[in-house]
């Protein structure tokens, strides 16, 4: 997509909330609770309306990242990971410099009446996603691209097996085999549906980027997925929980991984519940990325 051209995400549900919001209205519900306890509800609405949460109507679009978008980027990116040091804002300056390959998640802007409420409940410039891919290979020298292959080889110095290491590193010294860090990243909230013509639109921007004689010709495609560990109690095994739901059908997928617990201060709405906040580092086959779609559009379908 080029930087004014967007994309209408039509797969994507539109009946979807943000975490943030959900957090706020949770409180706000609580304190309108108490204020109304013992009130006659003079306007018209009974206690249990005000313990219903409130879901936002939001249509979103794709579209190429632009200047403004650093800041909800590199938000989403320090999710990914967490406390490390890794500078995200000049990750994010780099992933909208090369804005002709990638996608952000925004709010799909009507101006009907109808879309008037939710309009502004969420802020114009809000990205809620982002889908796109760097180079591993080419851009090493680039300080934040340094910092990410020490990320990745230090957690599987201290997680990965012997051979999966091994592995790690053959990719990442082969200069002739590219390797790409494919990014996608979104609001929890928001449906795996929306994954498919992101990713869609990510492989077309990438054979067309190809065809210019551009550095996006991977061999191997490295990714970071977010799960949730619940621990198994009394002989039953580990339950995982991904966060996007289409990665766990990637992880599946990978020709190695390996993974490692984080330390979040609240990266899912159930951390008190006995969720324990984990990374996986996925190894995919570049060339294996439209089937990857097609098996990730056929997972959602429950085909």
């Amino acid at each position: 997509m080029s930087a004014n051209k967007k994309k209408h995400l039509d797969e994507a549900d539109a009946n979807s909330s943000s975490e943030d919001e959900d957090i706020k209205n949770d409180d706000n519900n609580e304190e309108d609770d108490d204020e109304d306890m013992d009130s006659d509800d003079s306007d018209g609405m009974d206690s249990e309306s005000f313990q219903e949460k409130e879901e936002l109507q939001i249509e979103f679009e794709g579209r190429a990242p632009v200047d403004p978008d650093a800041e909800g980027i590199s938000q989403l990116l320090q999710r990914l990971v967490p406390r490390a040091q890794i500078n995200c804002n000049q990750l994010a300056d780099l992933l909208i410099a090369q804005n002709f390959v990638g996608s952000v998640i925004c709010q799909c802007m009507d101006d009907g009446p109808e879309s008037e409420t939710d309009d502004n409940m969420v802020e114009d410039d809000t990205i809620f996603g982002i889908t796109s891919v760097v180079n591993l290979t080419v851009k090493k020298d680039k300080p934040v691209i340094e910092q990410l292959r020490k990320y990745l080889t230090e957690r599987a110095a201290k997680h990965a097996t012997k051979q999966v290491q091994q592995q790690l590193r053959d990719l990442l010294e082969n200069e002739q085999q590219h390797v790409g860090l494919l990014i996608n990243e979104r609001f929890i909230n928001i449906p795996a549906q929306i994954s498919v013509p992101l990713l869609q639109n990510l492989h077309k921007e990438i054979e067309a980027a190809k065809a210019k004689k551009m550095k996006f010709n991977f061999g191997t495609l490295l990714m970071l997925v977010k799960f949730h560990r619940k621990l198994g109690k009394k002989g039953k095994p580990d339950e995982d929980q991904f966060t996007n739901a289409e990665e766990e059908l990637l992880a599946e997928r990978s020709k190695f991984s390996f993974e490692y617990m984080v330390d979040v201060d609240s990266d899912w709405p159930e951390d008190e519940g006995g969720l324990k906040p984990y990374r996986k580092l996925l190894a995919l086959e570049a060339k294996q990325l439209p089937q990857l779609i097609n098996d990730i559009q056929s997972y959602i379908n429950g085909e």
